[in-house]
Parts: C-alpha cells; sequence; structure tokens
C-alpha cells in the first residue's frame, strides 16, 4: 500500500505560472507595447515588449498567447532560427532563450547590464546582439557564453542583420553604420551620409540592404555597404523597422501607422496604413507579413499589404472608471464617452451608446442600476444595465471625479471646487451640499446612507483633503489626513475602516497609502510607492489592492500591514474594483482591462517528490548562496494549508511561492530572483501550527 500511495503522489505535479496572477481582458491579446516581431514562416512568429512581455501564434496569428518570460524587463528584440529555438533581448542586459517555441524561456549571462536593443541569429548557435554604448555581444554556442566584440564607438546601436556567419551590419544614433566580414572580429565604419537616427536594417545577401530612421529616413547600398545613397520616404515621420524578402521587395513602418512598400528596391515607396506607432514588420515571403505598434496591436497581411487586417481586439481609449456588483456584472467608462459592459466577468465587453462625454467615475448598486459622471458636470444613469443610459441634470459645469450609490436611490457625486452632488431618488433632482472646501475632491464612498468619506488635494501633493459625514451630507467635516499628499481614491468596507491612495513630493514623485481604523478621526501613513496611486478596493477590512501610475498594483491582505507589489503592465492604471476577496479588475490607459480570479497571487514551479514524510520539514535552499534561481524543499506529514513567503532583510515581504491546501507529501519548488538585489533573504513555511524560516543569500 506505502508503494502505491508513493506512486500516486509521485504522479501529481502541480504548475503554476511565475507571474502574478493577473491577465488580460482588453486589450487582447494584451495592451502591453510590443517592440519587435518575428516569423519563421507564415505560421509560427513570435512578438515581444513591455514588462517581459511574449506573445507566440503557430497560426499566422490567428490566437496570440501570452507566454512566461520570467521577466519584467522591456524586450526589445526577438529572432528565432526555427520553430523552436529562439532568443529576445532588452533592459539590463537581459538575454532569454527557449529551445521549444517558447513554453519554456531561461535566461543566459550577457556579462552586462547595458540595455540591448535588437537579436540576429543565423543558426541555433551563431548569433549577435547590440545595444547602447556601442554595445556589440556575439555567441557561436547558442548563447551559453556571450562575448563582446570591440565595435569602435559608443554610440547606441538599435539594429543588426546578419546574412551568414561572417557578414553583418550594425545600425545606431548619429548616423552610425558599422560592417565586418569575419563575424565580428573587426568591425568598420562606413558613410551613411545623415546624422539621423538608424532605428533597424536588413539584408537579403550580402551587398543588397536596406536601413531606416529618423526623420523618415531610408538609406539603400547594393554593395554591402561601401556606398549608401539616400531614398525619398515621403514621410518626416520616425520609421522603426524594416523588413526585406528579396533584393526587391520590402516593408518599412513606423510613427503615425506609416507603413511603406517598395517592389523596385526602394527607387519607389507606396504608402500603406496599418497599427498606430508601428514599432516593428516581419515578412515571411512578398505577400505575408505582420506589423505590431506601441498599444501592443498586431496588424496582418497576405496580399503585400494591399490590405491589412487587425488580429487585435478592443478599445484602446483612456478608461477611468470601474464598477462590478459580482463576478459577473460590470461597468468600465472613460474618454470620449467610453462605456464597456460585462455580464460573464468580462470574458466579453460590449460597447454601450453614450452622449459622447469623458467619463471619469462610475458607480452601480445592482446589475441594471448606474450612475456615470464625468466632463462638466455629466451625468449619465441607466435602469436597465447601460441598454440606455439617460442624462440627467447637475446643476453644475464642474467635472465630476467620483460616484457612490449605497441603494438605487440614494447616491453621492463629488468633483472640482470642492463640489459634492447628493440625490434620494436615483438622480432625477441632485441638490448641491457645503463642502467647506475649494479643493478638487477625486473620490468618494459610503458605507451607508448616511456615513460617508470624500477626498481630494490641490495639486500633485501640495494638500490633502478628507471630508467626513455620518448624516448623508448634511455636514462634512474635515479630517486631518498627516499629509501632504493629493489623494485619488477611498474605500471604507465599514464605517470604521478605510484606506486613501494619492501622490506625494514635488510632482506627485511618490504614491501614498493611508489608513484609519476608527472612521477617519486619525490616519496612518502606511506605505509610500514609487509611483503615484490612483485606485483602491477593499473587499474586507484585510483584503485590499492599490492601482497607480506606471501599471503599479499593489496587494495587501493583513489590512495593508504589508503590501506587494503584483504590476504586469506599464500602462497607467486609474482604477480597481474587488468584488471578494480573489475576484477583481484594474483599468486604465490604451484601453487597459486586467482581471485576476485569485487575489493576484504569483506561484512558481512546484513537483511533489517520490516521498512520504512523517513530519513538517522545511530544508535548506539549495545552492546557497545562488544566483539567480534557487531550490526549496519542504515536507507536510498530512493535508495542511501550506503558505510560503519570501522576506528581505528588512521583514518586507517579497514574494508568495505558496498559499494553498496540500497532501501529504515531500515537495520542490524553484526560485528565480533574477529581478532582486544581491542581499540576505528569508524564506518562511507556515503549515497549520508549524512555522519555520531559514535564511538566504542571493549573490549577483
Amino acid at each position: 500500500m506505502k508503494n502505491l500511495l508513493q506512486t500516486l503522489f509521485f504522479l501529481l505535479l502541480v504548475t503554476r505560472i511565475c507571474f502574478a496572477q493577473w491577465f488580460w481582458q482588453n486589450p487582447l491579446p494584451c495592451g502591453n507595447p510590443l517592440d519587435d516581431i518575428y516569423f519563421t514562416d507564415a505560421n509560427n512568429g513570435t512578438a515581444v515588449g513591455d514588462y517581459g512581455t511574449i506573445l507566440r501564434t503557430t497560426d499566422g496569428g490567428n490566437n496570440w498567447v501570452l507566454q512566461p518570460s520570467g521577466s519584467t524587463n522591456w524586450l526589445s528584440g526577438v529572432s528565432f532560427t526555427d520553430q523552436n529555438i529562439g532568443t529576445a533581448v532588452g533592459d539590463s542586459g537581459i538575454i532569454l532563450r527557449t529551445t521549444d517555441g517558447g513554453n519554456n524561456w531561461f535566461r543566459q549571462e550577457s556579462g552586462t547590464i547595458i540595455a540591448l536593443s535588437d537579436i540576429c541569429f543565423i543558426n541555433e548557435n551563431v548569433g549577435t546582439a547590440v545595444g547602447y554604448s556601442g554595445l556589440i555581444l556575439r555567441t557561436t554556442n547558442g548563447g551559453n557564453n556571450w562575448v563582446s566584440q570591440f565595435s569602435g564607438t559608443k554610440k547606441g546601436l538599435s539594429g543588426v542583420c546578419f546574412t551568414d556567419i561572417n557578414y553583418g551590419t550594425v545600425v545606431g544614433d548619429s548616423g552610425t553604420i558599422l560592417r565586418t566580414t569575419n563575424g565580428g572580429s573587426n568591425w568598420t565604419k562606413q558613410a551613411s551620409g545623415t546624422i539621423n537616427l538608424l532605428s533597424d536594417i536588413c539584408f537579403t545577401d550580402e551587398n543588397n540592404g536596406t536601413a531606416a530612421g529618423y526623420l523618415g529616413t531610408i538609406l539603400r547600398t547594393m554593395d554591402g555597404g561601401t556606398s549608401w545613397s539616400s531614398q525619398t520616404s515621403g514621410t518626416t515621420h520616425w520609421l522603426r523597422s524594416v523588413s526585406f524578402t528579396d533584393a526587391n521587395t520590402g516593408t518599412v513602418v513606423g510613427d503615425g501607422g506609416k507603413v511603406l512598400r517598395t517592389t523596385n528596391g526602394g527607387q519607389n515607396w507606396i504608402s500603406q496604413t496599418a497599427g498606430g506607432h508601428n514599432r516593428a514588420v516581419s515578412f515571411t515571403d512578398s505577400d505575408i507579413g505582420n506589423v505590431i505598434d506601441s498599444y501592443g496591436r498586431i496588424y496582418r497581411t497576405t496580399d503585400g499589404g494591399n490590405h491589412w487586417f487587425t488580429q487585435s481586439s478592443g478599445l484602446t481609449d483612456e478608461l477611468l472608471g470601474v464598477s462590478f456588483t459580482d463576478a459577473d456584472n460590470g461597468t468600465v467608462v472613460g474618454d470620449y464617452g467610453t462605456i464597456l459592459s460585462t455580464t460573464d466577468g468580462g470574458t466579453t465587453w460590449t460597447e454601450q451608446t453614450s452622449p459622447g462625454y469623458d467619463l471619469a467615475a462610475v458607480s452601480f448598486f445592482d446589475a441594471t442600476n448606474g450612475t456615470a459622471v464625468g466632463w462638466s458636470g455629466t451625468i449619465l444613469r441607466t435602469t436597465n444595465g447601460g441598454t440606455t443610459w439617460t442624462q440627467q441634470s447637475s446643476g453644475t459645469t464642474s467635472w465630476l471625479n467620483g460616484v457612490c450609490f449605497t441603494d438605487i436611490n440614494t447616491g453621492t457625486a463629488v468633483g472640482d471646487g470642492g463640489i459634492i452632488l447628493r440625490t434620494t431618488n436615483g438622480g432625477t433632482d441632485w441638490s448641491q451640499q457645503s463642502s467647506g472646501t475649494n479643493a478638487r475632491l477625486n473620490g468618494v464612498c459610503f458605507t451607508d446612507a448616511n456615513t460617508g468619506t470624500a477626498v481630494g488635494g490641490n495639486g500633485w501633493g501640495t494638500e490633502a483633503i478628507i471630508l467626513r459625514t455620518t448624516n448623508g451630507g448634511n455636514h462634512w467635516i474635515i479630517q486631518s489626513s498627516g499629509t501632504n499628499a493629493a489623494l485619488f481614491s477611498v474605500c471604507f468596507t465599514d464605517s470604521n475602516n478605510g484606506t486613501a491612495v494619492g501622490s506625494c513630493g514635488p510632482l506627485g514623485t511618490w504614491g501614498i497609502i493611508i489608513r484609519t481604523t476608527n472612521g477617519g478621526n486619525s490616519w496612518t501613513e502606511q506605505y509610500r510607492a514609487s509611483y503615484y496611486l490612483k485606485g483602491v478596493s477593499f473587499s474586507d477590512a484585510n483584503s485590499g489592492t492599490a492601482v497607480g501610475y506606471s501599471g503599479l498594483i499593489l496587494r495587501t491582505t493583513d489590512g495593508g500591514e504589508n503590501w506587494v507589489n503584483q504590476s504586469i503592465t506599464h500602462n497607467g492604471l486609474n482604477g480597481v474594483c474587488f468584488t471578494d476577496a480573489l475576484t477583481g479588475w484594474a483599468i486604465g490607459s490604451k484601453g487597459t482591462i486586467l482581471h485576476t480570479t485569485n487575489g493576484g497571487v504569483s506561484f512558481v514551479e512546484e513537483e511533489q517528490i517520490d516521498e512520504v514524510p512523517t513530519k513538517f520539514l522545511l530544508s535548506q535552499n539549495y545552492p546557497n548562496p545562488f544566483n539567480p534561481s534557487t531550490k526549496i524543499k519542504y515536507s507536510v506529514p498530512q493535508m495542511s494549508n501550506v503558505v510560503i513567503k519570501v522576506y528581505d532583510i528588512l521583514g518586507n515581504e517579497i514574494e508568495t511561492l505558496v498559499n494553498e491546501e496540500k497532501p501529504a507529501g515531500t515537495y520542490e519548488l524553484t526560485w528565480n530572483a533574477a529581478n532582486l538585489p544581491s542581499g540576505v533573504y528569508f524564506y518562511q513555511l507556515r503549515a497549520g501550527s508549524f512555522v519555520e524560516t531559514k535564511k538566504m543569500i542571493l549573490l549577483k
């Protein structure tokens, strides 16, 4: 029987993605800016971009899958030699490698922290990467070793192309063009005839090549770069990427949706239209190609660019407000009167009709009754889930920034100039209340018809405003925040426990989180973030999430004593809403809608080992010291709720590795600390009453 149990335990394999469990709902396949794309054939392609984004398709882009890169660096270049073997490069000298089509990406040691811009592999072993400060790296063994080559320049290098293991060209700042005929042992500077930045380079053979860059620059050579001639592009937009399939047929893309096409080696360029701020283009033959842009959108042509169709979906307008009444029913509002509605938790979003005014906030009491507010006193009301929206008279032209309803009829809106509006009949009538301030009010939260708090401030981090009422707004009392931060959002779970977020420092340099447990009689600063915070949502007194600038997502499960970063994008986030401790949405710039169903918890890969333990045990990690990953082994002798967390030397929680019920068994996980600085860290196992902590050292 023991052997049978051991076998069953051994067959259990548990895997978790090495990212916070937030995923994209809009736009799709993701909203992170994309920077490079590479197709090996008409079907198999990979795109890379901001925040370690890697997208993969095996069906010509009909479906794109977001792959776990294990990185939050900006990835700016990617190159595949076949369907399986590929390499991506980016910020801080990061080099990622896959040998299984991107199902797994592992980090290679580049030997530098200088940002890498582009990568070109001529076969599975031989590749060249280029970057800032004239950096050129070369590998001849698939990236197991990267060797720095002497470029002879400190100019930033942005594009690289090799036609075989010996012949290659690099371009960069100030019209820099470098050429090698011996695999980079020697690089020779060529005269480009321009001082404009050159972004990309493409050769179809050792002689014929095209470079593109700033101010619509297109350069052409037919003699391996001995001479370069300028071609007329017909634009002054920044041209970012170039792709040729033969000496005559090529495409250049750039800012402003520019797509330029030639079939005669660039003697004539014909303007096509696709995308927005286009970043990269990849053609596999004269007809089939793809373009990506800075909004994460992907475009496809199958007729040489005569027609481009989008492979992405969803709006990209700025989203400012979000309200969900349960796990299924929710509404998002934003610029240009954008209203998006869902009845299936965000799997599908439906655009609703509105008057077109910018909308800043929305509040639904139930699935059918909701109110949105925004530009110049705009108030919109629906009683049928948004099928129709009716404009109500607010009696003000002030911008309204926040709204909260506690039942179908009773609601409060706040806005610029200290404006507070109140309705008790579903918005048929709105009456103005005295706030006692002329400061901008950004957010409001009521826990019942009488008890509410409004927050705001003058400027970005110069004066905080907190107002409190216990009689439905007949009287508002100014509370002391204990800070000079401008506050943007507030959330109370009951009359006593509340959290507000905002910005402090010059021009809102930092984000701030403040907390009260006594109805605002006193507020305590809990956390200062690297970016300002715009939204906060708590589902109970302990579980809450704050979001803000540069995609910042912070999570707490202990009432704000500790906050953990869960960010997966640099797109600014303006609002967040949780319907319970696990289910939530965050919204923001470029149409961003993110969703989580597990509170955003991140886990790591974990395997159950063929052992049946007799006691709780937390083993010493190995290797130790480590760089950048280490293994942690632990045992539980009975079904237990297992929590494993990592802390820094100051006791700040860094990451949750495990948080779930585990059957009896011995487990081993791998923790990757590539994005953390060298130092001493602690990992702690909690299982029932058993608690054990051990020290580990990250040495880079």
